[in-house]
């Protein structure tokens, strides 16, 4: 167990550099006060945050490539804790390619691990990619899957043919595509949510008692769609990373 007890005047920033999106949130100890998403990164809108709040670790959860400017006013302006092979984690990592592991699903699993410290769990993340993380009752961390999220098998379908349109999300795919829009449609989501599914019950029928966490940009799309029981938390990654945090600067 990791007690939390830090200085309640300062804060922690967390820093999520995906694929398609940058997201930033603050913590006081382990409570998260304020939440941003932007579509791009900017030094400006980090430097923004020292200004109004007092900022003194920061971690940075990068999938994409950042900002050295951004980087370097952070190494400057707080504590930044770097996630490399030398980190504390909350979990046994038994991934066999340690360096290839994204920060990402370690801040995932690090979540896990420390809320569902005793129970197996599989994270389920629906962003730009879909990945599948599984921790068991011992905080061992086994590995797990990844797959092309919705949008992106909307845009290989446009690009690797010569006559599909680009076709977008909607919350009313038909099962039965009645035109090449509506059949795109249902062929990707319907595709997704039975590949969720499938996988969901492989992991039930080999491991029993496993809570699923869904999280990610698609995760409130898809929530109703999935007939397995799931625990929804778009804010999953953060609160992981700032466990990392956390744990590092003790």
């Amino acid at each position: 167990m990791f007690i939390f007890d830090i200085n309640t005047n300062k804060l922690n920033l967390v820093i999520d550099l995906g694929n398609s999106s940058l997201k930033v949130a603050l913590f006081d100890k382990n409570v998260m006060t304020n939440k941003f998403i932007y579509s791009n990164q900017s030094l400006n809108i980090i430097s923004d945050l020292f200004k109004n709040n007092v900022i003194d670790n920061s971690i940075i959860s990068n999938v994409s490539t950042i900002d050295k400017n951004i980087l370097d006013f952070l190494k400057i302006n707080s504590n930044l804790i770097s996630i490399n092979e030398t980190t504390d984690l909350p979990f046994i990592n038994l991934y066999k390619t340690k360096n290839t592991l994204g920060h990402d699903r370690i801040a995932l699993v690090s979540a896990a691990a420390i809320d569902f410290s005793n129970e197996n769990v599989l994270i389920i993340d629906a962003g730009t990619c879909i990945t599948y993380d599984f921790k068991n009752s011992k905080n061992e961390y086994l590995g797990g899957g990844i797959s092309p999220g919705i949008q992106m098998r909307f845009k290989s379908l446009n690009s690797e043919t010569s006559n599909l349109p680009l076709s977008t999300i909607n919350h009313d795919n038909k099962l039965i595509g009645d035109d090449t829009d509506s059949s795109i449609k249902s062929g990707i989501v319907n595709g997704v949510v039975s590949e969720i599914d499938g996988i969901i019950n492989q992991y039930q029928e080999r491991f029993k008692n496993i809570r699923i966490i869904l999280t990610g940009g698609d995760s409130n799309f898809l929530l109703k769609k999935i007939k397995n029981t799931i625990f929804a938390d778009q804010n999953f990654l953060l609160k992981g990373l700032n466990y990392l945090l956390e744990i590092n600067i003790k």
